[in-house]
């Protein structure tokens, strides 16, 4: 496993480490049959993707039992990482194109991943009721809380309220201008000290 998550998570267990671990060629594999991931950025796997997606971790561990969805979560980011974070967390990956969610399932089984659900749909017909909704890069804010509305759950169970939970890079300001008054930005240079995270930013909110 790339020393670069122990350098910030402490205590993996052996089965994380070894699932970690396993990430890193099975990614290869499948990106050389579908595109999952930029052809420049596999070899960065476990920093610009791995450790990226974790940052939902470090803001929001979720409880037991909580229920997440990842919207448009391609070759599996967030959902992949922190379903090896958090076993005992049920996962929902939707992407609207067949053949990433083809990746996440083959993915998902060859790490024996029981708390990962991968369905080829629209977040919009995704049906149920989530703690939180999380995404990564995907799409903007409007679209996500308009994505997410009506899916969100009102039953509280983790230490902040249920809401979207996404990672942005770049200048935020007119995107986020219309919620304002309702959203929190963390900056993740503040947790990780890559250049790669300097304009990256953690955006929650509650729905």
């Amino acid at each position: 496993m790339d020393n670069i998550l122990s350098k910030y998570f402490n205590g993996l267990s052996a089965d994380q480490i070894s699932k970690f671990e396993q990430l890193s060629p099975l990614y290869a594999e499948w990106n050389e049959k579908i595109n999952v991931i930029s052809r420049k950025d596999i070899e960065h796997l476990y920093e610009r993707h791995i450790l990226h997606s974790l940052a939902i971790f470090k803001f929001a561990p979720f409880q037991k039992g909580s229920n997440i969805l990842d919207i448009g979560t391609g070759g599996g980011f967030p959902g992949i990482p922190l379903a090896i974070m958090m076993p005992e967390v049920e996962f929902v990956l939707v992407d609207s194109i067949g053949k990433k969610i083809n990746v996440v399932n083959e993915i998902s089984s060859a790490l024996g991943l029981t708390n990962v659900t991968a369905h080829h749909s629209r977040a919009e017909s995704v049906k149920g009721k989530f703690d939180f909704a999380v995404s990564r890069a995907v799409a903007d804010i409007s679209l996500l809380v308009q994505w997410s509305q009506g899916k969100i759950s009102a039953t509280h169970k983790n230490a902040i309220p249920n809401g979207l939970i996404c990672l942005k890079g770049g200048d935020l300001k007119e995107e986020l201008k219309p919620f304002k008054k309702i959203i929190e930005v963390y900056e993740l240079s503040s947790w990780f000290k890559e250049e790669f995270f300097e304009t990256k930013k953690l955006v929650y909110l509650t729905l």
